[in-house]
């Protein structure tokens, strides 16, 4: 059964008491919390404070992932803030080893995210230290994109990249996941799968995220 994870990115930042209601309530696994900085990606969203907000407002894990240059700056200030999870762009890390050696150092699950053109064989020598990886299945930075196809040939190949290595990894996918789409990503070999729009422009958030989680 997958993992779902509610991308905050989609919320009503004017109710988001509200919606962090709605995701408590749900079958919702993971709170996942889009950084973005503005250079990275063409869109900045919130920092450290706002990941504190919705550290208090839930006990559901949070799933931070960073869209920033230069993340090693910042790592400490988002365990203090509360992530569980903290991942990183493999484009953005000159040296990826150790910025993953970092965010364990400070407690916290390791991720790497990769970007559509990104071969997933660039993660072949890294996937042993870290505890997740999260497909962009869209171009980063912005909400409500449609999913790109070839993710689908992505998550095979990186499916078998773990499990030849007898890892236990998570494969997350990220952007345009729908009730359309999600069976298919599923059986690709995902394990959680990130939905902001799909969930929270929905006529009824709490059903939706009971479907994706129905999907086997």
């Amino acid at each position: 059964m997958a993992i779902i994870a509610p991308s905050l990115l989609s919320a009503d930042f004017l109710q988001l008491q509200a919606d962090c209601d709605m995701l408590n309530k749900s079958k919702a696994d993971w709170f996942h919390l889009d950084v973005m900085d503005g250079r990275f990606v063409p869109n900045i969203s919130f920092g450290p404070m706002l990941v504190e907000f919705f550290r208090k407002s839930t006990t559901k894990v949070c799933d931070v992932h960073l869209m920033i240059e230069e993340p090693e700056r910042y790592a400490e200030a988002f365990k203090k803030a509360g992530a569980d999870i903290l991942t990183v762009h493999q484009e953005a890390c000159t040296h990826l080893h150790r910025n993953i050696q970092q965010i364990k150092s400070l407690g916290m699950k390791a991720g790497v995210a990769i970007n559509p053109h990104t071969p997933v064989e660039l993660l072949k020598d890294i996937l042993g230290d870290i505890d997740l990886v999260c497909l962009m299945s869209v171009n980063p930075g912005f909400g409500g994109q449609a999913f790109i196809p070839h993710t689908i040939n992505k998550i095979k190949r990186l499916r078998e990249m773990i499990d030849e290595q007898l890892l236990d990894v998570k494969i997350e996918i990220d952007g345009g996941v729908t009730l359309a789409n999600a069976k298919s990503i599923i059986d690709a070999g995902a394990d959680v799968l990130v939905a902001g729009s799909t969930v929270f422009k929905a006529a009824d958030p709490i059903d939706t995220i009971a479907q994706l989680k129905k999907i086997v």
